[in-house]
């Protein structure tokens, strides 16, 4: 059973990107911000293989990206953004990187958290950027079972007082298997706002809007309601 969101207090998103929770999460994260849920964003590289302008000399896109995703998460209610500066485009889930997000974990204590998922897709094929996926894994493995073992990287709680912390669920985003589905009609004004801030990735694109509502149309059908709706999916799993 899914948490409701008067019941979580604090919640974690980690993705390999900036801009990849506000396309694949945007609007739900809109959803939990009003519903008084305190958002963390955590984003491992700062996108420094992204950008379409030649023009742009490759060293200045990490401060532009950076930039760009506290803008976006402003727009959606989050004021919380860590970025781990790991490179674009290797991302692989280390013991290190595992270290790094369950550091995250204990120090935000959050009961849901929002990741990748680790599982390949075929539909659409995108989604499966190798990024993502370490991403998923690397996360997946510090809620379980390292942020809940203190005996799991025995420096964060001998040396900076990092207790254990167990999570209570995990939305994974881009799996093959969503379960839950979340209604974002109301606040898709909010996810395209920030999705537009991500300008280096986005502004050459004319057909933003219309590009993202195709991209969610199937979902409606798939929640059981009408096809206006515009519906964000996700595999949540509880963590026993």
């Amino acid at each position: 059973m899914v948490l409701a969101d008067d019941a979580v207090e604090r919640a974690l998103v980690v993705v390999a990107h900036p801009d990849d929770v506000d396309f694949w999460a945007g609007g739900t994260v809109a959803c939990w911000t009003s519903a008084g849920i305190a958002v963390t964003y955590c984003v491992l590289s700062d996108g420094d293989s992204g950008g379409f302008d030649p023009q742009v000399h490759r060293s200045a896109i990490p401060a532009i990206r950076r930039t760009e995703q506290e803008a976006a998460a402003a727009v959606l209610g989050v004021s919380d953004v860590r970025f781990l500066g790991y490179p674009d485009g290797c991302i692989e889930p280390t013991y290190a990187l595992r270290r790094d997000i369950t550091r995250l974990i204990r120090q935000v204590r959050p009961a849901r958290v929002l990741t990748w998922s680790p599982e390949w897709s075929w539909r659409p094929f995108h989604r499966n950027h190798p990024d993502h996926r370490a991403a998923g894994e690397a996360a997946l493995s510090a809620i379980y079972p390292d942020a809940r073992n203190p005996f799991a990287h025995p420096e964060l709680l001998n040396e900076e007082g990092l207790e254990a912390w167990e999570v209570g669920e995990v939305w994974l985003m881009g799996g093959p298997s969503p379960n839950h589905h979340v209604d974002i009609t109301d606040v898709f004004d909010r996810k395209l706002a920030a999705l537009r801030a991500h300008e280096s990735q986005t502004a050459h694109r004319d057909r933003l809007g219309q590009e993202v509502r195709e991209r969610l149309a199937p979902n409606s059908q798939a929640a059981g309601l009408p096809p206006e709706r515009l519906v964000e999916a996700f595999q949540v799993v509880t963590i026993a």
